[in-house]
């Protein structure tokens, strides 16, 4: 197990909208594979976590093995979430009885699997000497019948239910009324991997993908974080746990004192920061995908969620898949989403962009943009002012910005985000008060940075 030698993945204390990971204030970004590198015996993690961090990515997400997904499923090619039955590894051993033919040996229940857990440790390891932070998901509803057919907690996957199991319909599993015996059995995964994962601080915990898709009880989501809360209790540092709130958007009221940071899924225009910019938490747009294959709505996601306020941003990348860890896997037209090296490099210019800000300092300041926007566009400020100034402009054709400036001479550079081309440099001096700012030559999208001299 690793040493703890810096407090776990947290708020910062001094701007809770962001995190605080190894005494640095952070933003999570990164492009990873679709959540089955641990489950997947046959996806090779080494290669995989070197890619991110060539990338200069600090974050991937991971499910434990309660869910698992047939190799149709969404129609994704090499789907890293459908292992094949031999590779499948889940928390709970396998039995000698034969199960279904897409399952392989059923599980029992009783007994933990040594294997997975090692495997697991050796991920966060290998994560935590690259500086990346693992997202571990516990749960995810059954979208379909083909998912809760292959999972261990299925009566006819494993060698422990009582007859009362032969009749739950798929969905009913995550409840505190009607679970048959099946809340005892999350609630020990849950004090299981936190007592096995407690000394890394390169981790954070999501309790379930998408609960709303199942229309997922909130008292038994309440419940399971409270669980993973008491699991802690007597650790030094706890975890953060996230809450996986809607698709696109919702307003958050009143959570659960339980989470410590919330999650969107295609979260663009990003209007889930916007609404719930009261809130001291992180907000994060942890998965994107289904848009096509191009890369500009992905891009563009990302710039726009994280200039708006957000602090994680993660893309659903499908060019990895086992033997493609390197993420070179070349998807056919059918794949519903997008990723590749190219669009990993967009991201990384994303990433070194950002962190030249006062991230701590720095907050949401569209109100600064006083006029000039053209209507179809959008434009989304993070500044210091006085000190720095960073906009994003999600079209560029030419225009004429009126923004609001502090007196002071700066740095004015644009750049291009679909390459970080430098566009245009130079020193400017601001008066004070409202200050016309002329784009430079029209691109898909544009960055500015003005930083005081």
């Amino acid at each position: 197990m690793s040493a703890l030698t810096h407090p776990p993945l947290s708020r910062h204390p001094d701007n809770p909208r962001i995190f605080l990971f190894r005494t640095h204030p952070t933003l999570l970004i990164t492009s990873g594979e679709h959540y089955g590198a641990v489950l997947n015996r046959a996806f090779r993690t080494s290669d995989y976590l070197k890619t991110l961090a060539a990338a200069a990515f600090n974050l991937t997400r991971t499910f434990s093995g309660v869910y698992c997904e047939p190799p149709d499923a969404f129609g994704i090619s090499k789907n890293t979430l459908a292992p094949a039955p031999d590779d499948f590894l889940c928390p709970w051993a396998r039995s000698s009885e034969p199960g279904p033919a897409s399952v392989g040996r059923k599980f029992d229940l009783a007994q933990w699997d040594p294997a997975y857990f090692e495997r697991l440790r050796q991920f966060l390891e290998e994560a935590s000497q690259h500086g990346i932070v693992v997202e571990y998901v516990f749960f995810c509803p059954f979208y379909e019948e083909a998912m809760w057919s292959r999972s261990p907690l299925h009566p006819d996957n494993h060698v422990n239910g009582p007859a009362g199991l032969r009749g739950i319909r798929r969905n009913e599993v995550w409840s505190l009324d009607r679970h048959r015996g099946l809340l005892g059995l999350q609630e020990a995964l849950i004090q299981k991997v936190c007592r096995e994962l407690a000394g890394f601080d390169n981790l954070y915990y999501e309790v379930c993908n998408e609960p709303y898709v199942g229309k997922l009880p909130q008292d038994w989501h309440d419940h399971m974080a409270r669980c993973m809360m008491e699991a802690e209790k007597e650790l030094p540092d706890r975890h953060l746990i996230s809450w996986n709130v809607a698709n696109d958007t919702a307003t958050i009221r009143n959570p659960d004192p339980a989470y410590g940071l919330f999650n969107f899924h295609y979260a663009n225009p990003p209007r889930a920061v916007v609404e719930n910019s009261s809130l001291p938490h992180p907000l994060g747009d942890n998965e994107t995908g289904f848009r096509g294959q191009g890369n500009g709505n992905y891009r563009r996601e990302a710039w726009e969620f994280l200039m708006a306020g957000g602090a994680l941003f993660n893309h659903l990348d499908y060019s990895f898949a086992v033997g493609h860890e390197d993420g070179n896997y070349q998807y056919p037209a059918t794949q519903p989403g997008g990723g590749n090296a190219k669009l990993r490099s967009q991201f990384t210019f994303l990433a070194t962009f950002l962190n030249r800000l006062d991230l701590v300092a720095a907050r949401p300041a569209q109100h600064l943009i006083l006029a000039g926007v053209p209507e179809g566009c959008r434009a989304w400020m993070l500044a210091v002012p006085g000190q720095q100034y960073a906009l994003y402009l999600t079209s560029g054709s030419a225009m004429t910005l009126t923004i609001q400036l502090e007196k002071g001479r700066y740095l004015l550079e644009w750049f291009k985000p679909t390459g970080g081309k430098r566009l245009e440099s130079r020193v400017i001096d601001v008066k004070g008060g409202p200050h016309h700012i002329f784009t430079p030559s029209p691109d898909p999208d544009l960055a500015m940075s003005m930083v005081r001299e």
